[in-house]
């Protein structure tokens, strides 16, 4: 049995909920990432995304030098245990259609990412392509 905290990422930048949107967005440039997570206290609060900034600030026509992580964020995040087996990562993954997947240890305290690439070259027990098929459905647009 392979546990998530065997194949997470570990060193993950994070930013605050009073981080402003140009600054998240800088951040996650030089990161080459599209995704940081939004931390209180170390606890996990939300995840701010490219996507959150195309449609929340962009698309709103808000100023991104004036408006706050916490106010774009998406809040109804998924998490999983550092302790929980591979296995069970997998089925979040492809129930809910995420990525990433913020991993929290037994005082809920933010330690880590496991994305699909953890997946892809730290797991034995990774399914092949089957998790990112069911990650990658397509949604139908809103019309």
């Amino acid at each position: 049995m392979t546990m998530i905290k065997d194949i997470m990422t570990v060193e993950v930048d994070i930013i605050g909920p009073e981080t402003n949107v140009q600054e998240a967005a800088g951040k996650m440039k030089q990161l080459n990432v599209g995704i940081m997570p939004i931390c209180e206290n170390h606890k996990i609060i939300g995840l701010l995304t490219d996507r959150d900034i195309i449609l929340r600030v962009i698309a709103e026509k808000k100023d991104p030098a004036h408006t706050l992580a916490r106010d774009v964020m998406t809040q109804d995040i998924i998490v999983a245990g550092e302790e929980q087996d591979v296995t069970e990562a997998q089925q979040l993954m492809s129930h809910h259609q995420i990525r990433r997947l913020p991993i929290v240890n037994r005082n809920n305290l933010f330690i880590g990412m496991l994305s699909l690439g953890d997946l892809t070259a730290r797991s034995s027990a990774y399914r092949g392509g089957e998790v990112f098929e069911e990650v990658s459905q397509p949604s139908k647009p809103n019309r």
